[in-house]
């Protein structure tokens, strides 16, 4: 993983170096439809919520973390891989660039979950994680953020079904997944910030879900979906290269 892949047709690569290298593996994408009003009124000043076909969606992406390292060194078994759990919207800058709006980050490993807060100003939290892929490729996760006793437990069991594709640009599939830019907001100094990613485009699968919760949607205190996520999807996954975070 030490050559940035350059095999994305849709989306130039970013500017600048790479800062760090992560494997992203075993990627379930949950996602619910939400009025845009009511997603706006969670955002921080400087962004709009996006839509596709005027509705706004809120996702929970469960996900392997693997060989993340910083450029230039080596991965470390015992530090570089762990489990990760995201929450998150879809919005645009000032300047109409879209990207992820991170409400939260699940983390099973304390020392990403510093590291993310201090120097990426994104809102991880500490969480008890295990997962386990069985036969025929099905994931069981699961999530319980800490303190044990105010959350209950998020678990999942998902495996990818059908032919493998890429998300067709303007496509729903592509505006939930193929997204290169995520925001975060410095609350203290009223700062916002964006960084770049670049990997080739998702290999793309139904997702074939047995179990599946919300929990990490109310722990937040933002939404409470009605129903089954409306989209599923999976990935095997992607090598990603990440960029400098930079003042908007």
């Amino acid at each position: 993983m030490s050559v940035l892949p350059l095999t994305n047709p849709n989306y130039p690569r970013p500017e600048g170096r790479v800062v760090m290298w992560q494997r992203w593996r075993d990627l379930l994408f949950l996602h619910w439809r939400v009025g845009p009003d009511v997603v706006q009124r969670t955002l921080p000043p400087g962004l709009r919520v996006d839509v596709f076909e005027d509705e706004a969606w809120v996702g929970v992406v469960p996900f392997f973390m693997e060989a993340v390292r910083p450029a230039g060194l080596p991965a470390l078994p015992w530090l570089s891989s762990f489990l990760e759990l995201n929450v998150r919207t879809y919005v645009r800058d000032e300047a109409g660039r879209p990207g992820v709006w991170f409400y939260s980050l699940d983390c099973a490993r304390g020392v990403a979950v510093e590291v993310a807060r201090r120097g990426f100003h994104l809102p991880y939290e500490h969480a008890a994680m295990e997962a386990e892929r069985g036969a025929g490729g099905e994931v069981a996760y699961r999530c319980q953020r800490r303190p044990q006793e105010r959350f209950g437990a998020a678990e999942y069991r998902y495996r990818g079904v059908g032919p493998v594709f890429e998300a067709e640009p303007g496509s729903l599939e592509s505006f939930l997944a193929e997204r290169y830019r995520l925001f975060s907001w410095n609350a203290r100094r009223r700062r916002l910030y964006s960084g770049e990613v670049w990997h080739r485009p998702y290999p793309l699968q139904a997702a074939e879900v047995g179990a599946w919760s919300a929990e990490p949607l109310v722990w937040n205190g933002g939404f409470v979906p009605e129903g089954p996520p409306q989209a599923r999807h999976f990935s095997a996954g992607v090598e990603v290269g990440i960029f400098p975070l930079r003042r908007v």
